[in-house]
C-alpha cells in the first residue's frame, strides 16, 4: 500500500509567545516494512535533522522572536508492505525493559497480566493480552491526558490508543519483555481515512512484533511507523516548550491518498 501524506498542526496563542522550542519526530525512517519515498517538513525556518537515542530522525524547531502562531507541516510518500510481521533491528531491546512514570506496572496491572498470560512468554500470549487489555479498557476519549499513567487508565477502565499503549508496555516489562511505544499513522479500509495513531512493539526471537490494542491488530498492516520510545513522551509526533502566550489552540488537518 502506498500512503500520499500531507499532516498540518497549527497552534495559535492567546498573547505573544516570546520563544518557543518543539521537539518534531514526524519523519519516518525505512524499515523492512515500511519505504519513505519522498518526505518534506514545512516549518517556519530550515531545521537540520538529527537522530535522537532511540534512533528517531528528530528536528528541533527554536523560535527566538515573538510569535503567536506556528504552522509544522509534513508531506510525503510511504510504501508499507502488509505482509511484513516483524522488523529487525541491530540495536539491543534490553532499554525497553525499563519502567517509566508512565508505564509502572502496579499490582493490579502484573495481577492481569499474570491471569491472561499464565507461564507463557511468547506473541501468542501477548496476543491474547492486547485482546484482554481492549476488553478492560474502553476507547474513550477526553477521560484521560498525556499525563495519565498506565495504572491509571487502567483502573478507570477507559482511556485511548496512548493509554492501551502504555498498559500493554506496562504489562509486557512485568513479565520481563522488551516492550516500546509506536507513534505514527494508521489507515482504516472501512473508512478510507488515515488517523493519528499509537500502539506497542514487542521482542521476539530477535526482531520486533507489532501490538495494537485499541483496534486488535497483531500484523501492522495499516501502519506508518514514525517514532519509538520508552512511552508517549518520548516518541510523541510533536512536544514542546514557550515562554508566554498564555492559552494554546491547537488545529490539525491530515490528508491522504492511499494506492494499492
Amino acid at each position: 500500500m502506498r500512503l500520499t501524506i500531507s499532516h498540518e498542526t497549527a497552534y495559535h496563542y492567546a498573547g505573544q509567545v516570546q520563544a518557543s522550542i518543539q521537539y518534531l519526530r514526524l519523519t519516518p525512517r525505512d524499515s523492512e516494512r515500511q519505504q519513505v519515498l519522498s518526505w518534506q517538513l514545512d516549518l517556519p525556518r530550515p531545521v537540520r535533522a538529527q537522530l535522537d537515542p532511540f534512533g528517531n530522525i528528530l528536528h528541533v524547531l527554536t523560535l527566538d522572536e515573538p510569535h503567536e502562531t506556528i504552522i509544522i507541516g509534513a508531506r510525503g510518500q510511504v510504501d508499507i508492505d502488509p505482509l511484513c510481521e516483524a522488523e529487525h533491528e541491530s540495536q539491543s531491546a534490553l532499554p525497553f525493559l525499563r519502567f517509566t512514570r508512565l508505564t509502572e506496572a502496579d499490582e493490579p496491572l502484573r495481577a492481569f497480566t499474570a491471569q491472561q498470560c499464565k507461564q507463557r512468554r511468547n506473541r501468542t500470549a501477548l496476543i491474547d493480552l492486547m485482546h484482554g487489555l481492549n476488553q478492560h479498557m474502553t476507547y474513550t476519549p477526553g477521560v484521560t491526558t498525556i499525563e495519565t499513567r498506565a495504572a491509571q487508565a487502567f483502573a478507570g477502565r477507559s482511556g485511548v490508543c496512548q493509554d492501551h499503549a502504555h498498559a500493554f508496555l506496562a504489562c509486557a516489562r512485568s513479565l520481563g519483555i522488551p516492550a516500546r511505544y509506536v507513534s505514527g499513522y494508521l489507515f482504516s479500509e472501512q473508512s478510507a481515512h488515515l488517523t493519528s495513531h499509537a500502539w506497542a512493539e514487542a521482542w521476539f526471537d530477535g526482531a520486533w512484533y507489532s501490538f495494537d490494542v485499541t483496534h486488535q491488530l497483531a500484523r501492522p498492516e495499516r501502519h506508518l511507523k514514525l517514532a519509538v520510545g520508552l512511552d508517549y513522551l518520548d516518541a510523541c509526533p510533536v512536544r514542546g516548550l514557550q515562554r508566554g502566550g498564555g492559552c494554546e489552540q491547537i488545529h490539525a488537518k491530515l490528508v491522504e491518498t492511499p494506492q494499492q
